[in-house]
């Protein structure tokens, strides 16, 4: 009766269990199978003529927070034509030392933002034994491409470089593939693998305002619209801002700079979101400078004419905005101005479109996490399959 729910709680088919022993570590489990017929290898010929056994240790799933190793007394067959082998087992990989089930956890446990040596600690396991496993995962690269892709850049610090890329379809917020570099070149390499008629399928083109991306997206893509990253545009509304602060702060008395420069998160939040208190202290801050007060209220209209629903009336107010930035005598936006200028078709595409790089930074996130508490992943194979096995 013992002998039958140990081997019920072990959970392995056609396994008896002879023996169990515990230590302060690991539990070892004595196990044995009854004979039967098996295939020669060699002539296809069946055999149940034993030539010898000998014992291996196969690493399990922990029971009671402690290594296990199941003892298994191995069965060696000969054929009468001479050729010897080893008995197969449903739960154990031929040249095995690890069970089926124990590799399969790893790599469900790998699909959360763990770390490979975090998770070898936790197993009782040697890092190079999890990241063995785990390297028997690969994704390929895929055939297809989507109706609407977007493109962006991480710093993964691989050993392929500084930058990686990732490629995503926005429109299903389901991420494609991972690039070893951001360069022109790699680029063109990897786009010129699939098929024109694949190409062709890409309407829409989401980067931020990269010249190679959108020179990359002309060439491959000649059907699709290019469309700047919303955050990517307004933030050089921002910079413009805070760099009229950082330029007015400097003939401050010390005290004074400091506290502007403390108060910046005030003049970049949106004026709608202020609280009383906050707007009363912008109102001061403001009265001090015409071109602070003059670059706040810039940046409020152009928030507003990202907001707008109606893309006529958008159109018109940025062409507005562009006018009135320019005729501006503060140099701080003349560098925005002319950034903007340089991608306004690619600005109004994203005000008629309305895709955003949004689940593409999504997707950085859990990778800036991954790395982190990796402490970085050079080997750029297992970094890519890393992040397609967390993110899919």
């Amino acid at each position: 009766m013992h002998t039958k729910y140990t081997n019920n709680l072990l959970n392995l088919k056609d396994v008896k269990v002879y023996k169990v022993e515990h230590s302060d570590t690991k539990v070892r489990i004595h196990i044995r199978t009854d004979a039967k017929l098996s295939k020669c290898p060699h002539c296809g010929q069946m055999t149940h003529k034993v030539h010898d056994y000998r014992y291996q240790e196969v690493k399990d799933l922990l029971i009671q927070d402690k290594q296990t190793l199941l003892i298994l007394k191995k069965r060696r067959y000969i054929c009468s034509c001479g050729k010897r082998f080893y008995e197969e087992y449903p739960f154990l990989p031929k040249y095995h030392r690890m069970t089926n089930r124990l590799a399969m956890h790893i790599c469900h446990k790998l699909r959360n933002s763990i770390s490979i040596s975090g998770l070898a600690n936790d197993l009782k396991l040697s890092p190079t034994t999890v990241s063995r496993i785990f390297d028997l995962v690969q994704y390929p690269h895929p055939s297809r491409l989507p109706e609407v892709l977007s493109i962006d850049e991480f710093k993964g610090n691989a050993e392929t470089g500084k930058y990686q890329c990732i490629l995503v379809d926005t429109k299903k917020s389901k991420i494609i593939d991972i690039l070893p570099e951001r360069t022109q070149g790699k680029l063109i390499d990897y786009f010129r693998k699939f098929p024109r008629h694949e190409r062709l399928k890409v309407k829409f083109f989401v980067c931020d305002m990269w010249k190679q991306y959108a020179q990359v997206a002309r060439i491959f893509f000649p059907n699709a619209k290019i469309i700047t990253d919303k955050y990517h545009f307004i933030r050089q509304v921002s910079w413009a801002v805070e760099n009229v602060r950082k330029r007015i702060q400097k003939n401050m008395i010390p005290t004074l700079r400091r506290y502007y420069k403390r108060s910046r998160s005030l003049i970049l939040k949106r004026a709608h979101k202020l609280r009383p208190e906050e707007k009363e202290a912008l109102g001061l801050m403001l009265t001090y400078s015409d071109d602070l007060r003059t670059a706040y209220r810039m940046k409020e209209l152009f928030f507003d004419i990202c907001h707008m629903t109606k893309y006529s009336e958008q159109r018109k107010a940025f062409e507005q905005w562009l006018s009135f930035a320019k005729s501006d005598a503060m140099p701080e936006f003349r560098a925005c101005v002319s950034a903007l200028e340089n991608w306004r078709k690619e600005i109004l595409n994203a005000f008629k479109y309305g895709y955003t790089n949004g689940p593409t930074e999504g997707y950085n996130n859990k990778i800036k996490v991954l790395k982190r508490i990796s402490y970085g992943i050079k080997n750029f194979n297992r970094f890519r399959n890393r992040i397609l096995h967390i993110c899919y």
